[in-house]
């Protein structure tokens, strides 16, 4: 049996997590995956305050594979460079 990290379930399998616009009281969906959402009524855009362990573990490429790996860090590049 091969052992896989419990803490990259949510990555792995993403779930949906839908959250309240601030502004006007839409859906904003947000997959566990994604660092950001829009709400669909206003154009509001949240973010994802979801940490990750692929951004800090060393095994993280082997645990999710190359292309999630790289989205997600990706992602963190892009959001941190604003």
């Amino acid at each position: 049996m091969t052992y896989r990290c419990p803490g990259a379930e949510n990555i792995r399998t993403p779930t949906l997590a839908t959250k309240i616009c601030p502004v006007c009281g839409g859906d904003i969906d947000l997959f566990s995956i994604d660092t950001q959402g829009v709400c669909e009524k206003c154009g509001f855009v949240a973010f994802n305050d979801t940490k990750t362990c692929v951004k800090w573990c060393k095994y993280a490429r082997e645990c999710v594979g190359d292309a999630l790996y790289e989205h997600i860090m990706a992602a963190e590049t892009a959001g941190s460079t604003k």
